[in-house]
């Protein structure tokens, strides 16, 4: 079955250009799209946080190759899956961010630390609910942690310790 979906909003701003680390502080603004009502972001300024669902419309669906592989193409971490990453090399080529919600005005939700390019088309905003977090440990392999230490520090910060 093949679904179409329309984009709800936009990012505007942020980064122009992909790279992978150091997104925090990053700021945008989700702007809302027209045939959006204007009543959609009622409320949500009360949140802090939102998630966030979007497109990577820049990668060419030719070159998405499902094969597990090294994260980030280092042989230091394992072959895993694609399922296993966050790789924006997807089949429907669909990120999910958590930002932090600025403010809201009008149709613009001004967010920071969304790792979503400018201009990309976003299919939903949810606010970021505490009771939607995991309610038990968080278990994850040390290679993910070690991939991810860079990627919400701030770009004016040296790197991460060992």
């Amino acid at each position: 079955m093949i679904y179409t979906l329309e984009p709800v909003a936009h990012v505007a701003g942020g980064r122009a250009e992909r790279f992978e680390d150091h997104w925090r502080d990053v700021t945008a603004v989700i702007r809302i799209a027209d045939h959006v009502p204007a009543d959609a972001t009622l409320g949500l300024s009360d949140f802090s946080h939102l998630e966030v669902v979007f497109v990577f419309d820049r990668i060419d669906p030719a070159t998405i190759d499902p094969a597990a592989a090294h994260s980030r193409g280092n042989p230091a971490y394992p072959v895993v899956g694609m399922f296993a990453t966050h790789r924006p090399h997807r089949l429907n080529r669909l990120g999910v961010s958590r930002c932090r919600l600025l403010r809201v005005e009008g149709r613009d939700l001004h967010v920071a630390d969304l790792d979503a390019l400018d201009g990309i088309p976003v299919l939903d905003n949810k606010p970021y609910m505490r009771e939607f977090a995991p309610q038990t440990p968080v278990r994850q392999p040390g290679w993910s942690s070690d991939l991810m230490r860079d990627y919400y520090r701030p770009v004016t910060e040296g790197p991460a310790g060992p």
